[in-house]
């Protein structure tokens, strides 16, 4: 080799360096305020013929929201996924008008239901802003999750278990109840904590877990000894589900081991097992629980008059499906107010969606569901950690199981659970916890797609060196 020839000059992607996308994302945040404000004027056209008096209020604080949002990325997640943000700020604002929408019926907007709801769920959604920001500024790396696996599962525990001590609500022991705070879901919080713990025990243990000890009908069993672990979690989300009578809670605990088991282990068996067991406690639970088999009730029998001889939830629901037709009768046109109660914010706002944006505008929604969780998913094909790519997985399935558990149980192809729609939804836990967990996937996108640090420069002595035969 000749002395002219540098060695230390490769020509690599790390080394050149990959584009931030930062600009990007913020050409998608300007479409991300300007739809949720379009919307609200449109409301307030429908039920006053005017502009509401809110709309630059609405659209400055939305836009502060956003732009506050993507400073803290550009600034420490510069090479972040550049959907995220503008996907989870679109969702937010669309809930905000939903809401402020039913705010407008006098039926479910009476001082005994609380009152006007949008002003509180923007509250929590600037907290939920500020929750986003604090991760990105001391999240420093994901891989420092790691090293709190049982801790995160202790904590995870004490959340779920919390509620127990609190009088219920609806039905189901989901609350706590705080002083000068009101009430908080902590199983909103405790499904990112506990996806920490099932990301960090599974790297540990997926080569054991990933052993089967004989083949049964085209299924490779597990080891006796390795079926521990599922029956400890099916256990306990059995647990929750007869001491809290939260089913969504359940599903959403269990499925979400059941998913990140698969990734990890590849093992179809898995799957199998858990779905053997999640159909078992879920029977024997509804058969003597009686909050959980009244709403098996309704979703077996939606039709079903209720004593006093009125109609259901559920068949109000299919109502407003059926009203809406290919593309709605407009925002602010519907007849939402006829669900009644908090449901129709919280529980049963999709079918707002399904009767004023009509299947279009449903199916809209459900795209932007999905880009999130497929950008998850791109997360975790991208890290380059093992802790990464099961983080990124548990945290995309606990959002898809989320959104499948509420929009089935809306649309009846599941009993009603009583989760709230990620973003779109009534609920400060809720916006604040999914506020946290697009925080978390932004970190390791970023981590993912950071550019290898250029290689260091050859010295005088390296320039100079000549390679004899």
């Amino acid at each position: 080799m000749s002395s002219s020839t540098n060695p230390t000059h490769t020509s690599t992607i790390g080394a050149i360096g990959t584009p931030s996308r930062r600009n990007t994302e913020l050409a998608l945040l300007v479409f991300a305020v300007v739809i949720p404000v379009f919307a609200y004027a449109n409301v307030g056209l429908a039920k006053s013929g005017s502009i509401p008096a809110g709309l630059l209020g609405y659209g400055f604080g939305l836009g502060l929201l956003a732009g506050v949002a993507h400073l803290a990325v550009r600034k420490f997640a510069p090479y972040a996924d550049p959907l995220l943000l503008p996907l989870a700020t679109l969702l937010n604002g669309l809930g905000l008008v939903l809401i402020w929408r039913l705010d407008q019926e006098p039926s479910i907007s009476t001082v005994a239901l609380g009152g006007a709801k949008a002003p509180g769920q923007l509250m929590w959604s600037t907290l939920g802003i500020a929750l986003f920001i604090a991760v990105l500024v001391f999240l420093k790396d994901h891989r420092v999750l790691q090293r709190y696996t049982y801790i995160s599962m202790v904590i995870a525990l004490a959340l779920l278990i919390a509620p127990m001590f609190f009088p219920a609500v609806n039905g189901a022991k989901i609350w706590i109840t705080i002083p000068g705070v009101g009430g908080l879901q902590p199983g909103e919080f405790a499904k990112i904590i506990i996806t920490v713990f099932f990301a960090g025990y599974l790297m540990v243990k997926r080569d054991a877990l990933a052993l089967a000890s004989r083949r049964f009908m085209g299924l490779y069993l597990p080891r006796g000894r390795d079926l521990g672990p599922i029956l400890v979690i099916w256990a306990l989300s059995l647990l929750i589900l007869i001491f809290e009578t939260d089913l969504g809670t359940s599903l959403l605990f269990f499925g979400l081991f059941v998913i990140m088991l698969y990734v990890a282990t590849e093992r179809t068996s898995w799957v199998v097992f858990g779905l053997t067991l999640s159909a078992v406690g879920a029977v024997a639970v509804a058969s003597f629980a009686g909050h959980v088999q009244s709403r098996v009730d309704q979703w077996l029998n939606p039709l079903a008059l209720t004593e006093d001889g009125l109609v259901q939830e559920p068949a109000q629901v299919m109502y407003a499906f059926g009203s809406g037709g290919m593309f709605g009768s407009g925002l602010g046109q519907g007849f939402s107010r006829l669900i009644g109660g908090l449901g129709a914010k919280s529980d049963y706002i999709l079918a707002t969606v399904g009767e004023e944006m009509g299947l279009t505008g449903m199916m809209a929604v459900v795209i932007l569901y999905a880009l999130i969780i497929e950008r998850g998913v791109r997360t975790a094909l991208a890290a380059r950690d093992p802790f990464g790519k099961l983080l990124a997985v548990g945290l995309s399935g606990a959002f898809a199981l989320q959104v499948f558990v509420v929009a089935g149980g809306v649309t009846s192809l599941i009993p009603l659970t009583g989760m709230t729609m990620p973003f779109l939804a009534q609920g400060g836990s809720s916006v604040i916890a999914n506020w946290a967990l697009i925080a978390v996937l932004l970190r390791i996108s970023d981590t993912a797609r950071r550019p290898a640090p250029a290689p260091a420069p050859s010295t005088d002595a390296e320039m100079t060196q000549v390679v004899r035969p």
